[in-house]
């Protein structure tokens, strides 16, 4: 019964319960059978059990009774025990089986939920605990367009597989180890002999700063030698040039800082500086398998159908990004337990972390089949393109400054909803709150509803247009469900307790069964790390609200009005709690 209540929320893992039963009795000899059920948009049905033709496949020309997939088809539906979930069935072409949701436990569970709250219909995960490693820019280099889509994409998966009752421990994974350090530190302490006193203001823009010290170690063959020493002193531990290290980290992480902020995003960094000490006895460890190999003076592990091996120590003695990346594996594992670990990068970097995880593979430290646990998986995302479709930069070819970006995305927010004039409708402090939440929500959204693989163009006026699908076309329909509600008068909590949902009409079933298709939708989407998939529920949410049962359906002064009130709220939740997910902030009025 446990696992009932585990997933009273989520219709296709009960529809799936229900088969399941059903193939047991159909085909007893048969145990390795799992139901596949799937959400379908026919005229005939709302899911449908395809299992009949692999199972004849399976069981021809074993004596069995049936005579082709039809007639397993028939056999599955004759087979299903009572359930209220099923209105009715039937089966159509090679044994589909076609079921009809009924719209007594469609009502039954939207007002369950209101009650329980919309927790209860969080998916159940097969992990307990996750590692979701992102954002991750470089110390001392400004943030850019690519940092922005980990930051938002790591974000809303990390959102998701918490609300699926995983441990998600968010990791920033800062570039804040290496050889830059040096040229930065000995250009700290000559532009600033009195550098422990030195502040943000005083060396202004870190990238400039940056900038400058990379013109001087190039060009100046002193300096450079002096560079390379402040880094095996850095190394080494030397008191001074670890203070220097950590006073340019801080001024960089605050920087960083004001993008979070602004994103509303929490994160826990544990930089390249942080696995540092655990890399030796890792390599020890590999080596010790026989991974590790000579080969041209570095130290390497030979992956399977690659021509390249993985560098593991350079031929110099240093350490590189492999080198860190198996220590930060190994420690995830082994100290954090976790059972899945996403790394949240650009494309770019797929090879690089798939010859990681197949060296981890061959350790031992993960298993052999992808669909065991624990498991690594790259979540990589297409570039951020300009208008022209080139990579998306400002005029002089510089890389856009993400708070510069993100403060526009409010101002152009903030001037539309001024020209609609809301200023004189608002407070200062209203107006300011809404078009932030519309603003960076449009920047997040514009970026979540394109399948994370594909390039996308980065366009304000599209972003911020009130129609199609928008952040702003959402987050309007969702201020309206709000007004609606306020213009009853109604007590809405009260009608929670003492009134009922009736799908009479057409348009309240369509709305009602695709509420109840959020929590597989969630499941979905976290399974196969795609957050688009939930941006499209929400959107076809917000189409169905709008175009078909609002327009269909009076609310206010109908005789159905109590129902249809429940209805909106129930819609007004489930696109409250999809916005959270995408990290969207809703608006109540608009």
């Amino acid at each position: 019964m446990a696992t009932e209540e585990e997933n009273v929320g989520n219709m296709k893992r009960q529809l799936a319960k229900i088969f399941d039963v059903s193939l047991r009795a159909t085909v007893p000899e048969e145990t390795d059978v799992e139901p596949l059920v799937a959400a379908c948009a026919g005229k005939f049905g709302d899911y449908q059990c395809n299992n009949a033709m692999g199972l004849w496949s399976k069981i021809k020309g074993k004596g069995s009774q049936f005579k082709g997939p039809p007639s397993v088809g028939q056999a599955i539906m004759k087979n299903l025990p009572p359930s209220e979930i099923i209105e009715s069935c039937s089966v159509a072409g090679p044994g589909f089986v076609n079921v009809l949701i009924s719209k007594n436990w469609i009502s039954k569970s939207i007002q369950k939920m209101l009650i329980d709250g919309i927790e209860t219909w969080s998916p159940r995960l097969p992990i307990k605990r996750a590692v979701v490693d992102f954002s991750s820019p470089n110390i001392a280099k400004e943030m850019h367009v690519g940092h922005l889509r980990s930051t938002i994409i790591g974000d809303t998966l990390a959102r998701m597989l918490e609300f699926s009752n995983v441990d998600v421990l968010r990791r920033n994974h800062v570039g804040d180890w290496g050889t830059q350090f040096g040229m930065l530190i000995e250009f700290l302490f000559e532009k600033f002999p009195n550098w422990e006193e030195v502040t943000e203001t005083a060396i202004g823009d870190l990238q400039t700063f940056y900038k400058a010290s990379k013109q001087r170690f190039d060009s100046d063959p002193a300096f450079k030698e002096k560079a390379q020493q402040a880094v095996v002193l850095l190394q080494g531990g030397e008191a001074k040039y670890r203070k220097a290290w950590a006073q340019i980290c801080e001024i960089s992480r605050n920087e960083f800082n004001r993008v979070y902020e602004r994103l509303g995003v929490q994160l826990e960094e544990k930089g390249e500086s942080f696995y540092n000490p655990y890399i030796p006895n890792v390599i020890k460890e590999l080596t010790d398998k026989g991974l590790v190999e000579e080969s041209q003076g570095a130290r390497v592990i030979f992956i399977d159908g690659i021509n390249i091996p993985l560098i593991v120590v350079k031929s110099d003695g240093g350490f590189n990004y492999a080198s860190t990346d198996l220590a930060a594996i190994w420690y995830r594992l082994n100290e954090e337990k976790a059972e899945w670990i996403i790394y949240v990068t650009d494309i770019g970097q797929q090879q690089h972390f798939d010859m990681v995880f197949r060296a981890c593979k061959r350790a031992g430290w993960l298993p052999l089949e992808d669909n065991k646990h624990p498991k690594a998986t790259h979540v990589g995302f297409g570039l951020v393109l300009g208008e022209d479709g080139k990579r998306f930069r400002t005029r002089n070819t510089e890389v856009v400054r993400l708070v510069d970006l993100l403060d526009e995305a409010k101002s152009r927010s903030k001037a539309a909803l001024i020209e609609r004039e809301k200023a004189a409708e608002w407070t200062e402090a209203e107006l300011e709150q809404i078009a932030e939440a519309v603003g960076y929500g449009a920047v997040k959204y514009a970026d979540l509803k394109n399948n994370r693989l594909t390039n996308y163009t980065f366009n304000f006026d599209q972003m911020l247009n009130d129609k199609g699908n928008t952040a702003v076309y959402l987050l309007y329909a969702h201020a309206r469900i709000c007004s609606i509600i306020r213009k009853s008068g109604k007590d809405i909590e009260e009608l929670k307790k003492t009134g009922t949902i009736v799908l009479e009409h057409e348009d309240e079933r369509v709305l009602g069964l695709h509420l109840l298709q959020f929590s597989e939708v969630v499941e979905e989407a976290c399974t196969n790390l795609l957050p688009n998939v939930l941006c499209e529920y929400l959107y076809n949410l917000s189409e169905i609200f709008t175009k078909k049962f609002y327009s269909n359906c009076q609310v206010v002064g109908s005789p159905q009005e109590t129902s249809r009130l429940l209805l909106c709220e129930a819609t007004g939740t489930v696109m409250r709690k999809c916005f959270y997910l995408l990290g969207i902030v809703p608006v109540y009025k608009i």
